[in-house]
Order: C-alpha cells, then sequence, then structure tokens
C-alpha cells in the first residue's frame, strides 16, 4: 500500500513538473514574440523618422544653399522721369528660374509682382502678334515673349528699351514718331471710288451701286486672285513692333525724315496689293531723297525681326518700281 503510494506520488510529482515546463516554455515564447513585434514596431517608427529628418534635412539643405538654385541675375534699365535730377541706370533683379517661366517676359512680370512694383513696360498678349513687349535684350531688339531666358547664371541678362528713341519711363519707349511715319503712307486699300489721277488708264475696281437714296456708302468684295494674294504674304504679317526700324542705323539718325524699314514694308504692301488703285501716286510719295532712300541695305532689320520677315527685300522692290513706274 505505502509503495503504491509512492509510485502515485511520483506520477503526480511528474505531471505537475511538465505542465510548468510547458506553461514556462508558453510564456517565456509569448514573452518573446511580444518582445520581437516591440522591436519592429520599434524599428518601422525609427525609419520613418529618420526617413522624414533626412527629406527634412535635404529641403532645408535646397532652401539654404544658393549653389544648389538656378539663380539667374536680370539687369534692367531704369529711368524714371518724375524723380528729380535722376539718371538712368541699372537695376539687378534675382530670378529663381525653377519658380519662373521659360521666356524674358515671365521674368519681367515675376519680377514686377514679387520684387519691384514700380518696373514699368509694356505687355498685352504674350503670343508674339501684339508687339506691345519689343525691347533690346542682350544687345538684340526682340519681344520679350518669344526670347527664352539664357539658362547660363554666371552671367546677367542685359534689358534695355528699344534703342535711339525717346523713353518715356523705363522699358517704354515714345513710339509716337513712329505711328505718325506709319499714317503718312495711309495704309488702307483705295480703290473703287478714288480713282488715281496720275495713272488713269488704271482700270477702277467695281463695286456695289448705292442704295436708293444714293447716300448710301459704296460696299462690295474686292476680288482678287490666288496669285495676287500669295505676293502680299511675308510683308502683312509685320506687327509694327519696331524692332526692325530701331536696330538700323540710319534711322537712328535720319528718324524725322527716313520712313525706316517696317513703314516701307508696310508701303510696298499697299503697292503690291492687286486691288488697290493709287499705286502711282504711293510710289510718287516716296520718291524722296531721306524717305525712301537713306536705306542702305544693311540688313540689320531682316535678322532682328521677330517674325522672320524681310524689310530690306520690300525696300529693294520699291525701287525698282521706281525705275519703272
Amino acid at each position: 500500500m505505502l509503495a503504491r503510494s509512492i509510485a502515485a506520488a511520483r506520477r503526480f510529482n511528474a505531471i505537475s513538473s511538465s505542465n510548468t515546463t510547458t506553461s514556462t516554455t508558453t510564456t517565456t515564447t509569448t514573452t518573446y514574440g511580444a518582445i520581437q513585434q516591440l522591436g519592429v514596431s520599434a524599428r518601422r517608427s525609427l525609419s520613418t523618422s529618420t526617413e522624414s529628418a533626412m527629406k527634412s534635412q535635404i529641403d532645408t539643405t535646397h532652401q539654404q544653399s544658393p549653389e544648389l538654385q538656378r539663380i539667374k541675375y536680370f539687369k534692367v534699365y531704369r529711368w524714371d522721369p518724375e524723380q528729380e535730377n535722376q539718371k538712368p541706370y541699372l537695376s539687378t533683379y534675382p530670378v529663381d528660374l525653377d519658380d519662373c517661366g521659360p521666356m524674358v517676359l515671365d521674368a519681367l512680370i515675376k519680377i514686377k509682382n514679387e520684387q519691384d512694383p514700380s518696373l514699368t513696360f509694356r505687355r498685352s498678349c504674350r503670343e508674339g502678334i501684339c508687339g506691345s513687349c519689343a525691347m533690346n535684350i542682350q544687345g538684340s531688339n526682340t519681344l520679350a515673349c518669344l526670347a527664352y531666358i539664357d539658362d547660363d547664371t554666371q552671367s546677367a541678362t542685359k534689358i534695355y528699351p528699344l534703342p535711339h528713341m525717346y523713353v518715356l519711363k523705363d522699358l517704354v519707349p515714345d513710339m509716337g514718331n513712329f505711328y505718325e511715319q506709319y499714317r503718312s503712307i495711309e495704309p488702307w486699300l483705295q480703290a473703287g471710288d478714288e480713282v488715281d489721277t496720275n495713272n488713269p488708264d488704271d482700270a477702277v475696281t467695281a463695286r456695289a451701286a448705292p442704295g436708293a437714296d444714293g447716300n448710301t456708302k459704296l460696299q462690295g468684295e474686292f476680288l482678287q486672285s490666288k496669285e495676287d494674294r500669295a505676293k502680299l504674304d511675308g510683308m502683312y504679317e509685320c506687327i509694327l513692333c519696331a524692332c526692325c526700324s530701331t536696330s538700323c542705323p540710319s534711322y537712328w539718325w535720319n528718324a524725322d525724315k527716313y520712313l525706316g524699314p517696317a513703314v516701307l514694308m508696310q508701303a510696298y504692301r499697299w503697292i503690291e496689293d492687286s486691288r488697290d488703285q493709287m499705286t502711282t501716286k504711293r510710289l510718287n510719295d516716296l520718291d524722296d531723297a531721306f524717305k525712301l532712300y537713306r536705306c542702305h541695305t544693311i540688313m540689320n532689320c531682316t535678322k532682328v525681326c521677330p517674325k522672320h520677315l524681310n524689310p530690306g527685300k520690300a525696300i529693294a522692290q520699291i525701287k525698282k518700281r521706281m525705275m519703272h513706274k
């Protein structure tokens, strides 16, 4: 009986010891798994915080290091007539090219909006159509809206108003004389009811009959062949920006008498128009030592034209027509 009790006690102790070992092992395994999971979470958190810190450091370094930015300097002609005894001078403006459009006009607008509201210049279409933003950029006349910014950040871009013209303020030239010269060539179609008395052999272009009261303005189409229409190509596209005229040395010294490339090309546009009946009169008006013959075929006009026209060729054609009028 005693032997059986001792054996039973030994089996109970063995079972208890086994259960205790199993429980300890399970507890140990569970505790290790929890610690491992916490370690993974900690590593993830550390990785995320480290990545954020690195990004923040990179952004801070980019903002604080000028060498990592594409800073372009613009030297712009300034003069304000309202400032007494002020002489013309150049103002320098830094522009971040990564935060600016690709054209010089974009840089000027950015400077005016963010740095100097007093900066004055003309602009309108931003598409090379109106000719308002004509100025001298890096020594050449062009349109600011069509001139790309030079990516060389080591040198500054210099911007001046159109040369050899009176300046109203900053980059705004006085275009009054230029427009008066354009007005002088009568740049409109003259036909039908306006007969060229100097050339009576020219046929008068037929127009529609007046109204019943006899006072209605004559109206009607002016027909033109495709061949005659093609002769106007390369002249009617002129936007009167004055880039060509203000690049011409003859116009610099004789702007009060010489009409200049832009106006002469427009004059030839109407001389060459088959619908116009005042050709002889137009040629006679240009037959002057200064109006036409100050052109010495330097061809600066053709070189700088932002619309890629050829005023020099048009002037040469006028001279040829003078020989056969």
